[in-house]
């Protein structure tokens, strides 16, 4: 798998199929560009389909510092340069959205289009930090193994979760997770948690923008989303069904419908 190194440091992505305009898949916390697999697949006969990993994540590299939104956007910016893939269509999901939404603010002229699940504005609640904290902690001294329960009720919704038809891509998730570096995770959960909020800068976005939400988000709730879609004009918002934090593994379907959509209609 192709690697390219990004303001000093290197950085994994794939790049499949061919089409005039790119997608550029931007993973949450905790995840890889591997969140993807369906939109990819579903996507990548009429585009060019990038998904890279953050630094601390997946097969990228695990730096010292630079885990801050602001570092990361800088990242992104120039992987979209770096790759030759500007005016790009930018699907972030969490964490990947906190990028997008700051590169539609601060450099438009890189994107085509902007798509936000399951993100929010704000700093990270108060009423979060020493849940998370103390879950952080645990992962980096002790393993992911000793926190993955808690964090797979955070990550994806009840109907995902009780499925029975799910168990098994249920355990491959959560051998994922278990499987993060847990020096570069630990890391770039604090960046998360320390970062600032955005709502101020996100009037400045003309891109046009897509928001979704899963409905049963526990991690950034469908409010979030609604207080986004107020803040950038003309952008829409769509609520998934039977999804939470995770939707593009949750509701591949659903999503994917959402995307096409969206983009077909610029």
């Amino acid at each position: 798998m192709p690697k390219i190194q990004i303001n000093g440091v290197n950085l994994h992505y794939t790049d499949e199929g061919a089409g005039t305009e790119t997608i550029l898949f931007a993973h949450s916390l905790l995840w890889s560009g591997q969140m993807f697999e369906a939109q990819i697949d579903a996507f990548k006969d009429r585009y060019r389909c990038i998904a890279f990993d953050f630094r601390g994540h997946g097969q990228s590299e695990i730096t010292q510092d630079g885990y801050d939104m602001d570092t990361l956007y800088r990242d992104a910016a120039a992987l979209i340069e770096a790759l030759g893939c500007a005016p790009c269509h930018f699907v972030g999901l969490s964490l990947g959205s906190f990028i997008g939404m700051r590169l539609a603010a601060r450099r438009p002229e890189l994107l085509r289009s902007l798509t936000l699940l399951g993100t929010s504005v704000d700093p990270e609640p108060a009423e979060n930090v020493p849940r998370y904290s103390r879950l952080n902690f645990v992962a980096r001294w002790f393993g992911l193994r000793f926190v993955a329960t808690p964090v797979m009720q955070i990550m994806f919704g009840q109907t995902f979760l009780t499925d029975p038809n799910r168990v098994a891509q249920r355990e491959t998730w959560r051998k994922r997770l278990i499987a993060n570096n847990r020096i570069g995770i630990t890391r770039a959960v604090k960046g998360v948690m320390d970062r600032q909020g955005v709502y101020d800068e996100i009037s400045k976005i003309t891109t046009p923008t897509l928001i979704m939400v899963g409905e049963e988000d526990v991690a950034t709730v469908p409010a979030k989303a609604e207080r986004i879609q107020t803040r950038i004009v003309g952008s829409r918002l769509v609520k998934i069904p039977r999804a939470g934090h995770s939707s593009t593994i949750e509701e591949p379907e659903a999503v994917n419908t959402a995307i096409k959509s969206f983009i077909s209609s610029l």
